[in-house]
């Protein structure tokens, strides 16, 4: 494996840049939740974070360690479908680095406004997340900026600070749920569980019209796998990344795939239940959880609601359907 697991003290030391920026989030465990679950399910707030999404915590401890790595870099560029873009500007601001984030066309309107509110130079390009990460690749050349990745060391050790938060407040919980974009969250909670030396079971969600990540997992080789999901936006991969797709082969007990269906419903049933707005990825492990509740019925669980930032009009459309459940 040419991964090494993070241990605890370098976890911790990620942290610590992570909370100069921010507040730890809470978990709260609903009870109406708990109730259509027919278990106890602790949610990771993730949704309260400056930008609305986990993916802050990566940006934030990836900047530090590259401003240190390579103080010459004036600008850097990235791709996104929207949190991780805003992670970056965000990041990037504080350490006063130029930042260019390339959106496929059709991109979240309400990310693409806050990412520019954040100072990035935002481009459109391709109709997909893959083409526009190649085009950041190109523009990386072309303008000598310095590229982000979308999976990096510095990034699911940021990440992992909110898996830490979460298993270190709620050490017995049988089984979390972590979606799937890239890996850097599943990975987060990989590397957490390690650190803490837990036995959790780590369940990956994907997107049932995304199975990039899920057939990979299955097959154990890298598989590609056409996108066409309307609502998970943020997991909406195409080709997984390959270190990413090493560490959860390796170590996620399984991967499994809701539908945009399911994940609207969980989107409404979060809602009703605890009046936080859940976007389709930070809606997806809870629909996972629905899915398999007959499994869980009574255990512990944990549930990251990593993202809220979901446009009014898809939501508002989301909402008006008839059934939460």
């Amino acid at each position: 494996m040419s991964y090494p697991l993070s241990d605890r003290n370098e976890l911790e030391a990620a942290a610590q840049i992570v909370y100069r920026a921010m507040q730890p989030t809470p978990q709260y465990a609903w009870p109406l939740l708990n109730e259509a679950l027919g278990a106890e399910a602790w949610i990771k707030h993730e949704n309260h974070t400056p930008t609305g999404a986990f993916k802050v915590r990566g940006g934030l401890v990836y900047m530090e360690g590259l401003a240190r790595r390579a103080p010459q870099v004036d600008g850097v560029v990235s791709a996104t479908r929207g949190n991780h873009g805003q992670s970056v500007g965000f990041a990037a601001r504080r350490h006063g680095f130029k930042a260019t984030i390339v959106v496929p066309h059709g991109n979240s309107k309400e990310k693409n406004a806050a990412m520019r509110a954040l100072g990035v130079n935002l481009i459109e390009h391709g109709s997909e997340f893959q083409e526009s990460r190649e085009h950041a690749a190109r523009l990386a050349d072309e303008q000598r900026l310095h590229m982000i990745p979308s999976f990096h060391r510095d990034l699911v050790n940021g990440v992992a600070s909110y898996w830490m938060e979460l298993l270190t407040a709620q050490p017995d919980l049988d089984t979390v749920f972590a979606p799937i974009g890239q890996g850097s969250g599943i990975c987060g909670a990989i590397v957490a569980r390690h650190a803490l030396g837990l036995k959790t079971r780590i369940i990956g969600v994907v997107s049932a019209h995304a199975l990039a990540y899920k057939l990979s997992f299955e097959q154990q080789r890298k598989i590609e796998s056409p996108v066409s999901t309307k609502t998970a936006d943020g997991m909406a991969c195409r080709v997984p990344d390959q270190e990413s797709l090493e560490l959860i082969m390796q170590y996620a007990d399984d991967v499994v795939a809701v539908t945009d269906e399911e994940v609207e419903a969980a989107m409404r049933l979060y809602y009703v239940a605890t009046h936080n707005v859940a976007e389709g990825a930070g809606a997806a492990p809870l629909a996972a959880a629905m899915q398999m509740k007959d499994k869980l019925r009574g255990r512990r669980i944990g549930l990251p609601l990593c993202g809220g930032n979901v446009d009014h009009d898809q939501f508002a459309r989301i909402l008006s359907a008839n059934s939460f459940t």
